[in-house]
């Protein structure tokens, strides 16, 4: 038997036992954060079922599948992908190791492609697995909300069959969306971009945000020409302006083409390629173009309006700080809601929600000190504040410790690729506000660096920890000496 939900609002405790359901819990989406908690509310005891699409491999046409959009057709496809590109450079870095490198290595994009849909279609099985081995009903099939505790799932076959629950958690996540440019047609998005039969020579990427400077990382470093158009003079808008910077750097250095503070006006089809044209009247040729302009929260095939669920201008569903929307009966979790868009943090979510309603612990999402990373090559990862984030939240006398140095290992290959540390410090508490590096295994270094700001650690604490040495990680316990002092006014104090 389900454990009874103890948050606040549960109205419906007193006709608990007169009203018979099919499920305690109906999940539509199954996702990193559907699966979460859908197999956590099973563990407290509740009867769940969950509905998804099928998965198909190599194809876009239906964006289903048991393990959602990070597993299938985002994170960790895209980060095979990524590995892939990086032998690039590190063929090229290897000479100087003293690996004698045959002038005609060649890079076989098919056989990576069939490794990678491989190992999505192992994932989707062990979710799916994963999903029968903690009791969950799993149906095939399109979910749509029919009222406050019931859902229809239509499946291939047309048919439809509904079922009624006590609660109905909704994390169907986000699409990829398309700007309104003549010819968009033309392009593809990133679901299109992991499953492409040939790989391209010319590429155009619209777009500034991790999506597009990941691709375009990828694709260089396969060899392909890359050509990144954004809007804003630097790319990753909401990040750290200096190490926005970096990247562009980064990114220039290793070949790519920018063309920042530019649009993209038409896209028309000639018998050499794409012709592509800019908003500053610029012509430029190719292979694919891909739209990485963002995700809207995936809701318009949900029949909100017939229980009664608000949405915001943009489709994301409104949630309180335990998930639960509008209809007490109704909650939402992941990119669907538009909070926080990354996997862990659905994961969180539907942790939050088997505690909250089924646990008997009412959880909150800790969203303070979250730690993420853009897998660019090479990547930048970050936890805590930015700059301009302490700056905007009115901190006074923030002190900034940066480093940049050539790592070791570029010393001898001759990459001229500095890796770029940054702390924020605030100067009352010493608390440790913010860490940003841009280098090789970032990503790994800042997941250790989120476990000390979680816990509070301050800069004194960073000091006296032993480094690791010879490593890149070491710089962030030996910044002795702070580059500037920066406040709420935005201006530099000193120049340390």
């Amino acid at each position: 038997m389900a454990r009874k939900m103890l948050i606040d609002g549960d109205l419906n405790q007193s006709n608990e036992q007169e009203t018979q359901y099919d499920f305690d819990l109906f999940v539509i989406g199954a996702g990193s954060g559907g699966v979460r908690a859908s197999r956590f509310s099973a563990n407290y005891g509740a009867k769940v079922g969950i509905c998804e699409l099928p998965f198909h491999p190599v194809s876009s046409d239906t964006l289903g599948g048991v393990g959602g959009t990070c597993v299938l057709r985002g994170c960790v496809p895209k980060k095979i992908l990524v590995y892939g590109a990086c032998y690039g450079g590190e063929l090229e870095d290897a000479r100087n190791y003293g690996w004698e490198i045959n002038e005609h290595v060649e890079f076989n994009w098919k056989k990576l492609l069939q490794r990678k849909t491989d190992e999505i279609t192992r994932l989707n099985g062990i979710y799916k697995r994963l999903l029968s081995n903690a009791g969950v009903k799993l149906f095939e099939g399109a979910g749509k909300i029919v009222g406050p505790n019931e859902v229809e799932v239509t499946q291939l076959d047309g048919t439809k069959l509904s079922y009624t629950a006590k609660h109905i958690l909704i994390s169907t996540g986000s699409r990829a969306q398309r700007p309104p440019i003549p010819g968009q047609e033309l392009a593809i998005t990133s679901d299109e971009a992991l499953s492409l039969e040939d790989l391209p020579k010319r590429v155009v990427i619209l777009g500034g945000g991790y999506i597009a400077v990941e691709f375009a990382s990828i694709w260089r470093g396969m060899g392909a020409t890359v050509d990144l158009v954004f809007r804003k003079e630097l790319p990753l808008r909401g990040f750290d302006d200096e190490m926005r910077a970096v990247v562009a750097r980064n990114l220039e250095g290793r070949g790519i083409n920018l063309h920042p503070r530019t649009s993209l006006t038409q896209l028309v089809k000639t018998e050499d390629g794409i012709k592509v044209t800019t908003d500053h009247g610029v012509d430029i040729l190719a292979d694919v173009v891909l739209f990485a302009t963002g995700r809207a929260p995936y809701t318009k095939l949900l029949n909100l309006d017939s229980a009664g669920v608000e949405v915001d201008r943009t489709g994301a569903i409104k949630v309180d700080e335990f998930s639960r929307t509008n209809v007490p009966s109704i909650w939402a979790i992941g990119d669907v809601t538009n909070r926080m868009n990354l996997t862990p943090i659905a994961l969180m979510e539907g942790t939050c929600f088997a505690k909250t309603v089924f646990g008997g612990q009412p959880t909150k999402p800790d969203y303070k000190d979250v730690p993420y990373a853009v897998f660019s090559i090479p990547p930048l990862s970050v936890v805590g504040l930015s700059e301009e984030q302490a700056i905007e939240q009115g901190k006074s006398d923030v002190l900034v410790f940066t480093s940049s140095f050539n790592p070791m290992k570029n010393t001898i290959s001759g990459r001229q690729e500095k890796t770029v540390m940054k702390l924020l410090v605030d100067s009352e508490t010493d608390k440790v506000l913010g860490a940003s590096m841009c280098g090789p295994d970032a990503p790994e270094v800042i997941q250790g660096i989120a476990v000390a700001l979680k816990c509070g650690a301050t800069k004194a604490q960073f000091d006296s920890t032993v480094g690791i040495h010879p490593s890149a990680a070491e710089e962030f316990v030996t910044m002795r000496t702070a580059t500037r002092t920066v406040s709420a006014s935005n201006k530099p104090k000193t120049n340390l």
